[in-house]
């Protein structure tokens, strides 16, 4: 059986996070087949670009729905950067377009304020260290955003690390088997391969 599956749905970088998994042992696989992510012990749903785009591709090939029902059956899954905002309810990016409704809360964008997108490295505060997905991931530690959208959660007890641009925000959650990270952990050096090698080998379910 696969252990981790990265879903392909025509967005995404996808071959840096299968090269990420590879470095920390594990053997993940890029697939647009509905049976094998229908399979896998392990779902990845990456990410780039606008949320609408992202999500008409999504339902277009029926993995919107294949997601819903993997995760209902308590397959653990991890959205990175826009695939962490598709699992809220909705986005107001380019107007309101529906996401996933695996988490309670809505997709907003940054203050006028601040320059867009927020580009670079910047630190994550967590928590709930307890959490498997931070497993020997210290407090503080940098990650690397590319994002102009935030996620803004109904429900606080869904927030596991908050960054701070402007405003804190939440860039780590996690509901059940549900994750999501807003930065890219496959660009993130030592603390991003250790996200993925504890999603890759802990149930990531609490």
């Amino acid at each position: 059986m696969t252990r981790v599956a990265i879903i392909d749905y025509g967005v995404g970088n996808l071959r840096s996070v299968e090269k990420a998994f590879a470095a920390v042992g594990t053997k993940a696989i890029i697939s647009h087949d509905e049976r094998t992510l229908g399979a896998a012990e392990r779902l990845v749903l990456p990410g780039v670009g606008a949320f609408g785009a992202c999500m008409k591709e999504l339902r277009a090939r029926g993995f919107d729905e294949l997601l819903r029902e993997r995760v209902a059956n308590e397959t653990p899954l991890l959205g990175i950067c826009v695939g962490m905002q598709m699992l809220f309810d909705e986005s107001e990016e380019f107007g309101e377009t529906p996401g996933l409704g695996l988490l309670r809360g809505r997709v907003r964008r940054f203050g006028k304020h601040l320059p867009v997108p927020h580009v670079g490295w910047n630190q994550i505060s967590a928590r709930d260290r307890s959490h498997p997905l931070l497993r020997e991931v210290e407090n503080g530690a940098f990650f690397y955003f590319v994002h102009s959208y935030y996620c803004a959660a109904e429900d606080q007890r869904d927030v596991l690390g908050l960054t701070d641009y402007g405003a804190s925000y939440a860039s780590v959650v996690a509901r059940g088997n549900v994750c999501g990270v807003q930065f890219h952990p496959e660009k993130s050096q030592a603390d991003g391969l250790q996200l993925l090698r504890n999603f890759a080998e802990s149930d990531c379910a609490v």
